[in-house]
């Protein structure tokens, strides 16, 4: 995911306050959480805690970082409304219960607090969301269950957020793969 580290900057950038990261993995967002982060909590179904790279990086963080090894699409051990912010990058596409996680990830959100997101999924295009949806199963299996075909902004919409803005574009690669979603949603009512 390091061919898309340009595209993190902007999204990223949108984070403030308390902050939770759904999809943590091995912390490549850290370098580009700005000033106005006051604290991140990661949460990953995987346990990286061993691995140096993981370690400098939060150890590098400028504000306080709480590792949690668990998936989202449980119920998270966080109180309701607690965070300022929630961000996922390339995360949705892999979460098997992606609704109850985006409904989990609005209930720990504050009212008017902000998700922001990066994120691939379905094409606009019928012809290439065709191949997304002949490829996906065999994709699934053989990538850690990622979907190439999930309609993110709907996804979102559906999970109690209100879109703000939403930016979709087609990234470097294959089209099947390169259908970008970038968006900032707030918690509605």
């Amino acid at each position: 995911m390091r061919q898309m580290n340009p595209l993190r900057v902007d999204t990223i950038a949108e984070a403030e306050g308390e902050v939770l990261e759904v999809g943590f993995g091995t912390g490549l967002n850290l370098s580009y959480y700005g000033p106005s982060v006051k604290t991140l909590v990661g949460l990953d179904p995987l346990d990286v805690a061993n691995v140096a790279s993981v370690q400098s990086r939060i150890g590098s963080a400028p504000f306080p970082i709480e590792r949690r090894a668990l998936s989202a699409d449980g119920g998270l051990p966080f109180d309701a409304g607690r965070f300022d912010t929630v961000v996922t990058t390339w995360t949705l596409c892999s979460i098997p219960e992606v609704d109850r996680a985006l409904r989990e990830m609005r209930r720990v959100l504050r009212h008017g607090g902000r998700y922001v997101f990066i994120e691939h999924g379905r094409a606009e295009a019928e012809g290439t969301a065709r191949w997304q949806d002949r490829v996906n199963p065999l994709w699934n299996r053989l990538c850690d269950g990622c979907n190439i075909n999930r309609k993110i902004d709907q996804l979102v919409e559906e999970g109690g957020f209100e879109l703000r803005s939403l930016d979709r574009f087609r990234a470097r690669g294959p089209g099947i793969v390169a259908q970008m979603y970038r968006g900032v949603a707030t918690r509605s009512a």
